[in-house]
């Protein structure tokens, strides 16, 4: 199967991958995987190749090296913390498609995970402050990431908010993941990977859409370039299925004067005391003289959200479907229109932003169900005793639903 990938951070840069011969290994399956590297991306295809041996300057000696004191210090807060055996045991199962597909169809099941930056969860404690500073733990948080990762046994991976390169790659390298490169033979499968940590600022909506245009108009330059190869877009995506964004998202287009700018996401609305009931909203007069603004649309924003000035709407090229909200899932894991209830919790969240968007010629055969609300609930948050994260990895297996010689003579 030949890939092609393209990333996204701040407006999407994309940067040509370099090949080198990689050591024969033959007792290793060769699986890729992608990172998002904050402004860079990793780009890996089966065969190996290997990229690079150079080791950052923040590698994971750094974090190794605190002492347990210190660490218990940096996030120790007596009054807030529960106790370990309260957290419920962590369990996901497979949901199979609806329609059955024929055995013969070539498949192949990728996965999108943001695992939580170590530097991020530094900068950010108070988004952590119920969880214990155990859990919150680099070593043991990135154990449990690749124990994940591992289990599920995917073809593809994608990671966002990976700070520490090395120590992932080392792990998944002995379980046959290898970050490499290499262009396949005429007769391969062609498959177009995208990967995208979509801004989180809520306010900033125009920048977020800014992104997921620029991401989806790429994708779709290498789709076409490569005789029209199917695509998995995966990520997060920073908005909810409630949100303008997901609308962009899910009908190619969206008229941006219609919305404020700072509620495209549908973050604001997810704060957990929202989402479990806890507290009712009210309108305070700041709020109703913020709400007045809405329609004031600076010229430069009008045109990072659209790519003009003089047009309103945005609009990206690419007609997409969602994995899980395809296939269905079980009760207590499902929103009205499909996706997962809740594929990220903190403090200040609970809800979701991440996605497995396909184009067409894939169909999704089954996905890895997510958690019910109420089982999240009783974690008090992400990282808990099972989890790494503070989001859910998303897992979806995918079909070819076309003859394997598509595409194969298209002009590179």
């Amino acid at each position: 199967m030949r890939c092609e990938a393209c990333s996204s951070s701040s407006l999407c840069a994309r940067y040509a991958p370099v090949s080198t011969t990689a050591p024969s290994r033959s007792s290793l399956k060769r699986r890729p995987f992608f990172f998002y590297f904050f402004n860079r991306y990793f780009f890996n295809c089966k065969p190996s190749i290997s990229c690079s041996t150079n080791r950052p300057t923040d590698s994971s000696s750094s974090s190794s090296s605190l002492s347990t004191s210190s660490y218990s210090r940096r996030w120790y807060n007596p009054l807030r913390r529960r106790q370990l055996d309260e957290t419920p045991d962590i369990e996901r199962h497979w949901v199979e498609a609806d329609q059955p597909l024929l055995a013969s169809l070539e498949r192949f099941t990728v996965a999108s995970y943001n695992i939580l930056a170590d530097r991020n969860a530094s900068w950010h404690k108070d988004l952590y402050s119920n969880v214990p500073y155990s859990y919150m733990n680099w070593d043991r948080r990135k154990r449990l990431i690749c124990k994940e990762l591992i289990g599920w046994n995917p073809d593809i991976i994608c990671l966002q908010e990976v700070d520490k390169y090395f120590d992932l790659s080392d792990m998944l390298a002995t379980a046959g993941y290898l970050g490499s490169y290499k262009m396949c033979n005429a007769a391969s499968r062609r498959l177009l990977i995208g990967n995208i940590h979509v801004l989180y600022n809520p306010r900033r909506g125009h920048v977020k859409l800014g992104q997921i245009r620029s991401l989806f108009s790429r994708a779709q330059n290498l789709s076409e370039k490569w005789g029209n190869a199917p695509a998995v877009l995966a990520g997060d995506f920073n908005s909810t299925p409630q949100s303008a964004i997901y609308k962009f998202l899910s009908s190619s287009e969206l008229n941006v004067m219609l919305y404020d700018r700072r509620e495209l996401s549908g973050q604001r609305s997810c704060h957990p005391a929202q989402v479990l009931g806890l507290k009712q909203q009210f309108s305070s007069p700041l709020k109703l003289i913020d709400g007045l603004l809405k329609d004031c649309w600076t010229d430069e924003e009008i045109k990072v959200a659209t790519g003009k000035t003089t047009c309103n709407i945005a609009v990206h090229p690419l007609k997409l479907n969602s994995s899980y909200a395809t296939v269905r899932g079980s009760l207590g894991t499902r929103g009205s229109n499909g996706e997962p209830l809740a594929t990220s919790y903190h403090s200040k969240f609970l809800g979701t932003v991440d996605y497995l968007w396909h184009s067409d010629c894939l169909v999704p055969t089954k996905v890895l169900d997510t958690i019910s609300i109420d089982v999240l609930q009783r974690t008090g948050g992400l990282p808990c005793k099972g989890i790494g994260s503070d989001h859910l990895a998303l897992v979806s297996e995918f079909a070819f639903t076309t003859p394997t010689n598509v595409g194969i003579n298209a002009t590179t």
